[in-house]
Formats: C-alpha cells, structure tokens, sequence
C-alpha cells in the first residue's frame, strides 16, 4: 500500500476536508471507490455524504440507510469494527439485501469513524475483483488508523458537517503522461480501423472517433455528452447498460456483443480505470439470422438498470419490516428520497375509515385535520384511489384542484402519489407520497410506484397484524407481572423486565417483592420454560402460589416445596426455575431456596462483589416430594443483593460461569449509586449493543443505613 495516512486537515471547509481525505484514502489503499457516511442524529439514520470512483446514480439505494440496516457499514459502526467483506460469494451469504442491487465482483471493507466522546459515521472502500487475496493485518491497522483521524477530523471541527440531500462526488485524479498531448493521442486513435469511445464515470461520452461514430450510425457530435444505452435505442436493453455497471463497480474488462439494426453486430470492449471507461469498438462479421421486429411490434422501453436495481433492493427492505414504525421508517428513509419525494402519509383502512398510522414531512394539524377521513371522502383522492385499485399522480396544484380543490390548501404541497393499498382485492389502505414543488412523475417512476404498492400493502397489513399481537401480548404480561413493587423503609428496590428481540411470545421470566411483617420481606424471581401463552399462564399460577405460601408464614424451603406439589398436580410438561430470598432487616439476615435457578451476586459494603452459593434443589415440577436446603447470610446495611433471570448470563457461544463472575465484579464501586443506573450498568455488560436472545429480569434490593427499627 502506497500514500499517505493522513487526512488534510485546515485546507479549507470541513465538507472539503473530508471529501479530500476520502480520495487520499482511496488512492492510498488502492481501492476503485469509497464512500463516506456520516449519521444524521435528527432521523438518526446513515447518510451517505461522500462518494469516490462511483456515479451518484449508482449509490440511490444506499443514500439513506437506517442504523439497524443489515448492511456492512451499519455492522462496523453498532459493534466497532472492521467488516470484510472479500468476495460477492461472501457477500451474498452475510448480506443478501447489499448483494441483490450491487450483483458485481468487488472486494469491501467497512470501518467506524468512532471519536472520543461520540460515533460519527462510518467509510466503505470497495476494490477490483482482480484483487482476490484478503487484508493483510498491516493493511487492516492502515485502514482502521485513517478513520481514527478522520473521527478526529470531525472530533476537532468547530462546527458539525454539513449533511447534504445528495452525496458530494469527490475526483481521484488519475496519471497523466504530459508529453503527450490530447491531439497526439486522438490522431493516434483516428488511424485505427477500429472504432474508439471514452466514457466518464457516468457513463457519458466525452470522446468518439470517427470510426467509432461511422459503426454506432450517429455523428460524434450527436453522441458527445450522451449515454449510449439513451442516444441509440438499439442499446437501450437494460443488459448493456449492466455491462457498463459491472465494468465501473469491479473494475474488471468487460466484452459483449450487440446488434445494430439491420444485421450488424458489434463488439464492444470496456476497461475501466478510476477516471472513466475506454471502450474499443469491433465489427464482429456475423449477421441477424432474422430481421428486427417491425417498430410497431417492438416492446415498450425497459426501465433502466439503476431503478430495476432500486426496486429490488426497496422489494428486500420491504420483506424485512417487522412494526408499523419500521415500516413508515423505511419510507421515509428510503423511498421518499429514491423518488425525490418530501411527505408521507400511510393510511390503514379501518371500519370504513382511513386512520393515519404514520406520517413524514407534514405538520400535526395536518395531520390531525386528515386523520379518520371516511373511504369514500371528496376531500382527498385516497378514497376514489382505493375504491377503483388504480395509482392516481398529480404532478402540479391545478391538476389536483380540478377535482379536489381543498386538498393543495390543506397541505401545501405542490405534488403528489396516490397509491392504493390492496391486497386480493381488499383494502388494506393508502399510501401518499408529496412533493414540495411540482413533479413530472416519468413512465417507469410510475410503473416502479405501482409495483412498490403491493409491497408495502403486504408489509402494512403483517405490520398492523403484528402490532396487534403484541399490544395483546403486552397487556397479558403486564397483567402476569407486579405493577410496581412495595415501597418499603431501610430496603432500596429496583427491577427491570425486558423481552427478547422482536418476538410476540409471552415470555416466561416473573418476579415479585412482598412485604411480610414490620422487620422481613420477600423476594422471588423465577423463569418458566418456554415463550407462550401456556408458559405464561403457569408462570401467573406459580406466582400466585408463592405470594399465598410466604405470606401465609411458610419457610423459604417450604415455600418451594409447596409450590413444586402445585406444579406436580398440574402435570404441567414446563419446568420452572425459582429463586426465593427471606430477607430479616432487623437481624440483618437473608435466607435463599433455589430450585435450579441461577446464583443471586452479592456485595457487602468494602468489599468485592460476587457470586453467593446457594445450594440449589431440583426445578419445580419436577418430582412431588423434593425438599429444597436453605442458605443463610449476612444482610448487613448497605449490601446490594442482584437478582437475576439466565438471559443476563447466559450468552450463546460463551460460559455462563465465567459470565456470572464477570457480572459479579460490576457490583464494585456500586455504593450510593442508584438502582436503576446499576440495571443499566449490568445490562450493557451482558449486551453492550443492545440484543440478546432471550428475556432478561434483574431484581435489585440493597439494605438501606440507618438506626435499627421497624421496617
């Protein structure tokens, strides 16, 4: 590797100064292109602000990406680290989505731009396939140590950057060889017998011999400052312009062949560098084996590869929303900007209403003023948009207030989609997209709108479904677990419940504090096998149990071993686990029964956290006639006792044992901290980004200083 680590700094304006540092990385590193994101925290989403070695046109679908996103750079950038990515296979197993729209042979590396006090973004670099063999450990720390400074870059500006709408394109500037002179090398070109083309990295035609124009069948002077694929219709497949699209994105030479009307095929030779495209031209000698079909009979244009390239990857996001959030975050993210649009308004059709579920670019009166329309409004086209299945496009006011006058008034906004939400027939809603000013929508803009309504009528009805489902799910487990727990004197308490994931499972995880007497309360913490509607119904009965047997007087073993008999006469298949503390603050004296679940952590005032050994019995359920032993300890005055669920500590791919004394040591230094800072504090230890793959509970008491007395 070659040139310098360091990124300019003080050359002029810090959008400058990254753009500059981003083309010095990406000769310094050898890489065709790279790109520059930087998270917007108002959305919070990436944006892509800078781009090196590739047209912006190719970069639509990556412009705006959530940090949730399942691509390369939000990986770097939410756990840290470098991502490599080394080969389109690789690509296509780790991140289908990125592999779909970018179906080229490159290399990638993904970094963070992690500052002192803060994550600003992160940098993609992309190499020739021609580049097969994997980041040396030099080449890595090379990488890694330029986004260090330009994080320092951004650590040190004054001012935050500037977030463009698009991503600036920053030049490599390519050799040059002096001596010799353009004129020299276009007479060189013209002697040739064949016919010569260069292209900018957009495509476009800046240079065109006369061989080159006598073969294509147009004037250089007609084809200069054009794409082939849209001067010549006889090019405008949208395979050749893929052609042109593989060349640029891996760097390799590409060849096909293409037939000029009436019967004569050309090859065409692309080699590309990081300043454009040289294209050799060839006759190929062979003829049509049938004419072309009669113009009349000819196919409507295609559309072009960059939007078939978009819908796909839009299609694949679209698969992937879960909630009614994550789909109205997806189109405003990403299908508002792909289509230069500013608004959005998703509607659910409900009890012949339409009620707004989300919404982008419109103020809360607005908003409130069209929420509840009925279907078969005059206000808006909405309902006409549905009742008749048919996308309606308003490119300017007037054509909106011919029929519906009152609409451009409420809104302000100068264009519009209107596109029916249906599925086999039923509504299922609508979905308006606006503009600010007026806006031709173009043949494949609409075919693209139409395509993408069925899609996001499919993802707003499995949204609207899941939602449900878990607002059902919600209320069930808020219902299972206490509403707030006792409010007791010289014991500080805190305890947190948090599901895993995305499910819609009732989990099984249940705690509980009770106050017994004056000087003693309890506490218990337990885990049903399982995520369902059954496990949660036994976990509602176990603990119910357990608040009747300790309040009823019973023995920390007794307590177990009569809810353990419940179990067994409900010949339940679900075995649960059960962790019960007797706490005597007048004694300063806890005493556990454990059936099978996790160790509690324990701290006294001084002193080191760690693991307390409770002597566990068998899981409840198991056997009718278990007996549970009982472990006693000291409960002095400022000792912090965690309670906890095996979600906290039990990690897939790790030991849970090395991971509870881990987890102990967090306790240290946890003295006059408050409760609810120390969940936080446990739980970033166990997920530091924020999953994990099943329910965690932590229940935190501490024995508060004070003079002896009452409870």
């Amino acid at each position: 590797m070659s040139g310098s680590n360091e990124p300019p700094a003080g050359a002029g304006s810090l959008e400058e100064d990254l753009g500059a540092a981003l083309a010095d990385t990406v000769r310094g590193t050898g890489a065709s292109t790279g790109g520059l994101y930087l998270i917007d925290d108002a959305e919070p989403v990436l944006r892509l602000v800078a781009v090196c070695g590739l047209p912006v046109e190719f970069t639509a679908p990556w412009q705006r990406l959530p940090l949730t996103a399942p691509v390369p750079v939000a990986d770097a950038i939410r756990d840290d680290r470098l991502v490599r990515i080394a080969s389109q296979d690789e690509m296509a197993r780790r991140y289908p989505r990125t592999a779909a729209v970018l179906p080229y042979p490159f290399a990638l590396t993904a970094v963070p731009l992690t500052g002192v006090r803060r994550s600003w973004g992160g940098l993609v670099l992309m190499w020739p396939a021609m580049r097969p063999r994997p980041l040396t450990p030099r080449e890595s720390d090379h990488i890694t140590s330029i986004a260090r400074r330009m994080a320092r870059l951004l650590d040190d500006a004054a001012r935050p950057p500037t977030l463009p709408d698009q991503p600036r394109v920053v030049p490599v500037e390519a050799a040059h060889h002096p001596v010799q002179t353009g004129l020299a090398a276009a007479d060189y070109l013209e002697r040739l017998p064949e016919g010569a083309l260069a292209l900018d990295l957009e495509g476009r035609i800046v240079f065109a011999t006369a061989t080159a124009a006598r073969l294509l069948g147009r004037s250089a002077d007609r084809l200069l400052g054009t794409r082939p694929w849209q001067s010549l219709p006889w090019l405008g497949d949208p395979a050749y312009e893929d052609h042109y699209r593989t060349a640029v994105v891996s760097r390799a030479p590409v060849s096909f062949t293409a037939l000029r009307p009436p019967d004569q095929h050309l090859v065409f030779q692309l080699h590309p560098d990081t300043s454009g495209i040289s294209v050799r031209i060839v006759p190929h000698g062979e003829r049509a084996e049938s004419p072309p079909a009669p113009a009349a009979a000819r196919s409507a244009p295609a559309a072009p590869t960059g939007r078939l390239y978009q819908l796909v990857h839009l299609a694949a996001a679209l698969t992937e929303t879960v909630t009614v959030h994550d789909l109205v975050s997806l189109i405003a993210h990403q299908i508002l900007p792909a289509f230069g649009a500013q608004g959005l308004v998703l509607s659910s059709a409900e009890a012949g209403r339409l009620r707004i579920t989300g919404y982008h670019g419109y103020p809360d009166d607005v908003v409130e003023r069209l929420d509840a329309l009925p279907l078969d409004t005059d206000l808006t086209p909405a309902g006409q948009v549905i009742a008749s299945g048919t996308p309606a496009f308003f490119a300017h006011p007037a054509e909106m207030t011919a029929n519906y006058p009152r609409a451009p008034r409420i809104s302000g906004k100068q264009a519009w989609a209107f596109l029916p939400l249906i599925i086999s027939g039923r509504p299922v809603g609508c979905c308006i997209l606006s503009y600010t000013h007026p806006h031709a929508f173009t043949a494949d803009e609409r075919a693209v709108l139409t395509s993408l309504s069925g899609l996001i009528a499919q993802a707003l009805d499995r949204a609207l479904l899941y939602d449900a489902k878990h607002r059902l799910v919600g209320e069930l487990q808020r219902a299972l677990l206490p509403r707030a727990l006792p409010r007791l004197p010289r014991l500080d308490v805190a305890a947190r419940y948090m599901p895993a994931g995305h499910g819609i499972e009732v989990g099984g995880d249940f705690y509980d504090l009770l106050r017994l007497d004056d000087t003693t309360a309890a506490a218990v913490i337990g885990d049903v096998e399982g995520h369902s509607v059954a496990a949660a119904a036994l976990m509602g009965q176990v603990r119910i149990a357990v608040h009747a047997h300790a309040t009823a007087g019973a023995t920390p073993d007794e307590v177990l071993a009569r809810t353990n008999r419940l179990l067994a006469d409900l010949d339940s298949e679900l075995l649960v686990s059960c962790l019960y503390a007797h706490l005597d603050l007048a004694r300063h004296e806890a005493s556990f029964a454990s059936a099978g679940h996790v160790p509690p952590l324990l701290r006294h005032t001084g002193r080191p956290g760690g693991v307390l050994e409770v002597e566990p019995g068998p899981l409840l359920g198991i056997a009718p006639g278990t007996r549970y032993p009982v472990t006693t300890t000291p409960l002095l005055p400022g000792t912090t006792l965690a309670l906890y669920t095996d979600g906290l500590v039990e990690v897939p791919g790790t030991d849970a044992t090395r991971n509870t004394a881990d987890l102990a040591k967090h306790l240290d230094g946890a003295d006059g901290h408050d409760l609810e800072r120390l969940i936080d504090r446990l739980v970033r230890h166990q997920a530091p980004t924020g999953r994990h793959s099943d329910d965690i509970t932590v229940l935190l008491l501490r024995a508060a200083r004070g003079p002896a007395g009452q409870l």
